[in-house]
């Protein structure tokens, strides 16, 4: 959901950048948990506001300025039971890493890595062994996500 880049002001804030489609909507969410190397802790949000590229949040049990710098770096999760369901034909990005993509003939173009966003429309990232390749998440490339068979399939070809 995004990720602790410092500190804010001296009284235990922490500035978060969200990688969220509204960095706002973190906010939704009553607390939050913070992590790094697989450790993870649950931290009520106390308080919270918007700056232009930015949110600081004031994390309850931290109220100095090093324990909040000591959290740079730190991942800013939500539990997925919290999180409203995805709309028809929406999907989490968290639910594509690690499909596999195949085109109309059948041949594979990799798996899901990590998806982009270019501002224009989302990027599926796809790794096929030492090959990358680089897959629109747009309607008239799209065919069909099957979360169930962990595939998508696309109009794509393995050249492009």
């Amino acid at each position: 959901m995004g990720f602790v880049v410092g500190a804010s002001g001296v009284r235990g804030w922490v500035k978060v950048v969200a990688n969220t489609q509204y960095a706002d909507s973190l906010f939704d969410y009553d607390s939050w948990w913070l992590g790094r190397d697989g450790k993870w802790r649950e931290y009520r949000v106390e308080d919270g506001s918007v700056q232009p590229k930015s949110l600081n949040a004031k994390l309850e049990g931290i109220h100095d300025r090093d324990v909040a710098f000591a959290m740079k770096g730190m991942t800013v999760a939500v539990p997925r039971s919290a999180m409203p369901a995805a709309g028809e034909d929406e999907y989490y990005w968290n639910d594509l890493i690690g499909l596999t993509v195949v085109n109309r003939d059948g041949a594979t173009l990799g798996v899901v890595e990590k998806l982009l966003e270019t501002g224009a429309n989302d990027v599926l990232v796809l790794k096929d062994g030492t090959v990358e390749r680089l897959v629109p998440f747009v309607g008239p490339v799209i065919d069909a996500v099957d979360l169930a068979a962990k595939r998508i399939t696309v109009d794509w070809g393995l050249d492009y």
